[in-house]
Parts: structure tokens; sequence; C-alpha cells
């Protein structure tokens, strides 16, 4: 296995090669196609609304829900793959798993078909982030860890820009030119998704090629020893996460804990239930009932399996706190970016490729400068103050709100387009800085599934219940400005949890190594 260039022993004075950077582009890249994927549903939302007959709701569920329930439920077990095998190989796979089922999303000929590729797409991207954010901590000391990761975590807007620019030209060029379907029926939503499948492929074959670095030798630590069953830890893994293997992971755990699991699973089933008896649709609550119960299942093994990660994670009320903080910032970014461009051709009347152009290129660059600017002043803050980049997340879920409301009540450009840009701007400085600080909980062999685990918190939290209420709300009041609006009504629990990730977060970095030995960690 190759290694990275030798790193310098004191954190402080740790001089990064221009290799680390060189992965770090590579990755940025990789994050860029990963979004582009995920976010060019948005700008073909209306056509394909149009073509397969489907409702608000409908589109949420396939831009947040399919997609992000799947994604936060694979996460786990591919975040622990990530602490246990090669990051580079994994990586690879799951960029080219993601990018085949993008283009496969352009011969979906129901919602059903769409749903099941948003899947895979789910699926495949769930192997990204858990093994850059470690690939990145193990190439980055602590002192520039939120700066590194802050430019990674930049492809997201610079992609989600990218994909409603490319999508909505194709589109439209595609539809002038074939107003009744080109080759082989294809509408130009369809071709878009296959066209943007493609650089993923190629771009897998250039991850190939990357150097795998020591884990913790930025930070001076031993080199662990090699997971002697990587994959046999991931199908252990698995039964504890995916229905209905959950039930034979539990049983494992012995009687206590399969009758636990089960009442969970009673739990979650009543309450799909109930919803269902009020009006709700079955797909949206079903998808959001498996993931519930699947994290549930896999907290609880975690704790009988590996308690040292337990206690530093789900046993945690610093990471849980900043896990609900950004997921609830999460809740309403996504929501924004996804509704976007079809309320400004709604209410403005613009056309797809204009729409694309402007949503995505304001969105990228706000999205770039704010997830820069906040991961540079999470790091400076973190120099003076212990708990200084929470006030980078605390700043992410307060300053946009003024903005977002806004632009979602704007009849002109003039109005939507500088309020979504500082919303988006605003909203954006915490990325960084809430990934960086969870990276800072938790010891090096766990930051996989640390990674795992926190982005349950942007999808299940975010993703999967954003995008879709917003749509749901859309649906019921005949208004995508209420729809979208409405989701407001989170912001005073993003505040609280943030307030309370400040005053724990500092105490948790300090008795990080203790809590692990006392939980059995032979360090």
């Amino acid at each position: 296995m190759h290694t990275g260039p030798a790193i310098a022993d004191s954190p402080e004075t740790a001089r990064v090669s221009r290799y680390a950077w060189l992965v770090l582009g590579i990755l940025f890249l990789v994050y860029v196609l990963n979004f582009v994927d995920r976010q060019i549903i948005s700008i073909l939302a209306e056509d394909i609304k149009r073509d397969l007959n489907l409702k608000d709701e409908d589109l949420g569920f396939l831009y947040g829900t399919a997609f992000g329930v799947f994604y936060s439920l694979f996460g786990i077990p591919l975040g622990r793959l990530a602490d246990t095998w090669h990051r580079v190989r994994l990586m690879t796979l799951g960029l080219g798993l993601w990018s085949a089922m993008t283009a496969a999303s352009g011969l979906a000929q129901s919602g059903g078909a769409l749903a099941a590729a948003r899947i895979g797409v789910g699926v495949g991207e769930a192997t990204a982030s858990p093994s850059a954010y470690s690939l990145i901590s193990d190439y980055f000391p602590k002192r520039l860890r939120a700066t590194a990761l802050a430019i990674y975590s930049s492809g997201l807007y610079v992609g989600g820009g990218l994909s409603l620019g490319v999508g909505g030209l194709i589109v439209q060029r595609w539809n002038q030119a074939y107003p009744d379907g080109g080759p082989f029926g294809l509408h130009g939503w369809q071709a878009a998704f296959m066209i943007v499948g493609i650089p993923g492929l190629i771009l897998a074959a250039v991850v190939a090629t990357l150097r795998e670095p020591i884990r913790g030798a930025v930070e001076g630590l031993p080199r662990p020893e090699r997971h002697p069953a990587p994959f046999s830890a991931f199908l252990s893994e698995l039964l504890t996460i995916l229905p209905p293997l959950t039930l034979i992971g539990a049983a494992r755990g012995g009687l206590q804990a399969f009758l636990t699991n089960i009442l969970a699973l009673g739990i979650v089933v009543a309450a799909v239930l109930g919803l269902h008896a009020i009006g709700e649709p079955w797909p949206q609550w079903i998808a959001v009932g498996i993931g519930v119960y699947a994290v549930f299942s896999w907290a609880a093994a975690l704790k009988r399996r590996d308690p040292p990660t337990y206690r530093l994670i789900v046993g945690n009320p610093a990471f849980l706190c900043i896990v609900v903080a950004y997921g609830l910032n999460a809740f309403m970014a996504y929501a924004i970016s996804f509704w976007a461009a079809p309320f400004v051709m709604r209410t403005l009347g613009t056309s797809p490729a204009m729409a694309g152009l402007l949503v995505g290129s304001t969105g990228a660059l706000a999205g770039f400068l704010g997830v820069m600017l906040g991961g540079l002043m999470a790091d400076r803050l973190r120099r003076r103050n212990p708990a200084g980049r929470v006030i980078v997340v605390l700043f992410g879920a307060i300053a946009p709100i003024p903005f977002v409301i806004g632009a979602f009540t704007a009849t002109s450009a003039a109005v939507f387009f500088p309020c979504f840009f500082l919303s988006s701007i605003f909203a954006s400085t915490a990325l960084g800085a809430a990934g960086a600080t969870m990276q800072d909980l938790v010891l090096p062999r766990m930051r996989g599934t640390a990674t795992g685990t926190f982005f349950i918190g942007t999808t299940l939290l975010g993703l999967a219940m954003g995008p879709y209420l917003a749509g749901r709300i859309s649906t019921l009041s005949g208004s995508l400005s209420v729809g979208v609006l409405s989701l407001l009504c989170a912001a005073p629990i993003t505040i609280a949890a943030g307030l309370a990730a400040y005053r724990l977060v500092p105490n948790a970095e300090a008795q990080r190594e203790a809590w692990a030995r006392g939980a059995g960690e032979d360090i």
C-alpha cells in the first residue's frame, strides 16, 4: 500500500506538502461532481413534474428523501469501512457507482424508476465524505483542518451551481432541437442526466491513483494496526443498520437487545401509520421511518460492539448538538437550493437556461465564498477560544433568516438574487466549522464513522425533510413561497443546539482521550 509523504511530528509546526494540496484539489473535484449529480434534478424539476405527472411533494421526495435516507443509511457502514479499509479504493468504487446511477436516471419512465435510480446515487455518494474527511484529516494538521475541509466542502456549491447552469442549458437546447423527443425518444431532462454522469467515470480512474496516508501520523499518534477483516466488519455493520437484517443484528446482542429493537420498530411503524391516517403520503414517511429505525438499531449495536466510539459519538452531547445544529441549518439550506430554480421559473417567468445560469452561478459564488470565509474565520477563532468554531455555526443559522424571507417573497429578479446571494453566503459559513469541530471530538480511527454519523444530521434532518416539507406545504397551500418560508420555524431549535454546543465542546475535546480510555480504548 502506498503511503503519503512524511509529516512533521508537531501538529503546530507541520509543513503541508504540495502533494497534500494536490490530493485536496482532486477531492474537491470529486465533491463538485457529487453535487452536480445530486443537485441537477432541481433545474429539471419542472420538466420531470410535467412528463411524469408529479406534484411538488413528489419532487421534494425524489430530490431529498429517496436520495437522503439511503445516503445516510449506507453512510454509517461505509464510514466504518473507510475507518478499516483503503479509503482511496472505497471512494473510487463509490464515484463509479453514483455516476453510473446518475446516467441511469435518464432512462426513468416513472416516478418509481427515478426514485430507484436516486437511491443508487445516494448509496454511491455515501462513500465520498467519510473517505474524504478522513483523508484530509490525515493530510492536514489540526491548525489547517477547518480550512482544508472548507475547501473540499466548497465543491458542494460549485457543483450545485454547475449542475443548474449545465442542466438548464442541456434541457432547453435539447427540447428546442427535439420538441417531440430526441434519439431513443429521450426528452431534455433525460439527456441531461446521462450527459452529467459521464465525467464521474473518468475522474474515478484519476482518484484510483492517489496515495493512502498513514492514519494519525499528522497528530503524532502511533500507526494503528491494519484491520484483519475490513469487509467482514462491513457486513457486520450492515446487520446493525440495514432493515430487516437489523433484526439479526439485534438478536446477536441477546434477548433484551432483540426485544428493545422490536419495541423501537413498533413505535416507528405506529408513527408512520398515524401520519398516513391524517393524510400524509406513504413513500415519504416509510422512507423516513426506515431511516430512523435503522439509525436506532445501529446506535444500539455500536454501544455493544465498540463502546469507545459510541462514547465519543452517540454518547457525547457535544457531538450530538453539533449534528443537530448543522443538520437543521441544512434543513433550510437544502430546501432553498432545490426550490430556488423552480421558484424563479414560476414566479419570475425565467427560462430554464437562464434560471440555471443565474441561480447556479449566484449560489455557487455565494457558497464558495461563504464556506471559505467561514473556514478561515473558524480556524482563527479556534486559536483564541476552544469553542470558537461553534460561533461560526451559530452565525450560519441566524444571519441568513432575513434574506431568505426577502428572496422567497420577491416579485422581481432585482430583489430575489441579492437576497438569495446573501442568504447562501451566510448559511454556507457553517459547514467547514461544523465538520472540523466534529472531527476534533473523536480519535483518528473513528473519523469515518463520525463523518457518517454527522451526515445523518444533514440528510435525515436536512435533506430528507427540508425539500419534502417545503414541497408538501406548497402542494397544500398552492404557494411555493409559503412552503419554503414555513421551514423557518425550525430556527429556534437550531440556535438552541448551537448554544448548547458552544458550552459543551471545549470540555468534550479536552476529555476526548480520557473518555475513550474510560470506555475501554487502549491508548
